[in-house]
């Protein structure tokens, strides 16, 4: 049993979703009602994984450790070009696409209404946008990064993909990252997470 701290529609989701698709029994607490939540995490940035008397931070080594544990299609574990490939995969979603989307909540967060957080929020999308395009050139002869399977990079990109509705601008996100992203979506370990999640929130 793993317990899960967590916020909803965060980066966590993805932790989530990856625990219901190894079929790990987790509990779920919603960090940003937590009393003292910097007592779990002085960072108090989620995900935070708790496994026995172990606590685990940082969404990657989450992840990493998780399908360590549990393997599984999601993460190779067999030392290798395959598995290279699918760390370089992990950490672009994790620290480039993930910092490219906290940019707009950072401007929404300290710039006031007008011209200037506009132009602010169109650059942050520009550069969202490109990265996209990265993705897109890695799905032409595969419908996931993780080759026929989706993999943990798939998780968290169809994460970060949610959150652009939340701002005026124009985020596109090319074809077969889009059918990546929507079957991502349908996986049963994600509509669960979300469900789950939206539950403990309601």
């Amino acid at each position: 049993m793993y317990t899960l701290y967590y916020i909803q529609e965060a980066c966590s989701l993805a932790v989530n979703t990856v625990l219901r698709e190894l079929e790990q029994d987790v509990t779920l607490i919603r960090a940003d009602t937590h009393s003292d939540f910097s007592t779990v995490n002085p960072a108090q940035q989620v995900p935070v994984l708790i496994d026995g008397d172990e606590k685990l931070v940082e969404g990657a080594a989450i992840m990493l450790h998780l399908t360590s544990k549990h393997p599984s299609h999601l993460f190779p574990t067999e030392p290798g070009p395959v598995r290279r490939r699918a760390i370089e995969q992990l950490l672009f979603a994790n620290a480039t696409m993930h910092p490219a989307y906290s940019r707009l909540f950072f401007i929404a967060r300290v710039m006031q209404h007008g011209t200037v957080r506009q132009q602010l929020f169109e650059a942050a999308a520009k550069g969202i946008n490109q990265l996209w395009q990265q993705v897109e050139s890695q799905l032409q002869s595969q419908p996931f990064l993780g080759g026929q399977h989706a993999s943990v990079a798939d998780i968290l990109l169809a994460v970060y993909s949610r959150w652009g509705a939340a701002f005026e601008v124009d985020i596109v996100i090319p074809p077969r990252t889009t059918q990546m992203i929507e079957a991502v979506k349908h996986m049963p370990g994600f509509v669960a997470a979300l469900q789950a999640e939206q539950a403990q929130g309601a």
